[in-house]
């Protein structure tokens, strides 16, 4: 089971990586009406929130800069961001280092109980099970802005 999570990983990961990488730039930072998020801001919240499920980031896990929390945390928006935010590109090179990372998991850790539920989570396992679908959540939602966006 805990092979499948780490290939469930993969195909999500690659999913996402290949889906971003063809978008145009000029949607990338499009805002649409009723939304309070961009591209960019998605593909940021995805290796972010990800990085804290999977890593311990902040705390534990060095591979990002703190900033990062408040840029593409749960309840940001680009309209909060100072002027200097990582680009696209940036955060699609760390997505692809994040994804060397997840594979490199102990497969054994996935059975470990959290130290506390979270997100209806128990285990490491169910946690990381989590993570998966909230990247393809956020992987629809991207795929949603970029046909209004492009086809306006």
């Amino acid at each position: 089971m805990s092979e499948l999570l780490l290939k469930q990983f993969e195909v999500a990961r690659g999913n996402f990586i290949k889906s971003i990488e063809k978008i145009p730039n000029e949607a990338l930072d499009v805002q649409l009406e009723g939304l309070n998020n961009t591209i960019h801001w998605h593909i940021g919240h995805v290796l972010t929130v990800a990085e804290m499920m999977l890593f311990g980031f902040p705390k534990r896990s060095t591979y990002l800069p703190e900033n990062y929390v408040q840029l593409f945390g749960n309840g940001t928006k680009p309209a909060d961001w100072p002027e200097e935010v990582p680009s696209v590109e940036t955060l699609i090179g760390q997505i692809k280092e994040q994804s060397s990372r997840i594979q490199e998991i102990p497969v054994d850790s996935f059975t470990e109980k959290l130290p506390k539920p979270f997100l209806g989570s128990e285990t490491f396992g169910e946690l990381a099970f989590f993570a998966i679908s909230h990247e393809l959540h956020h992987l629809g939602q991207i795929h949603t802005s970029k046909l209004l966006i492009l086809n306006k």
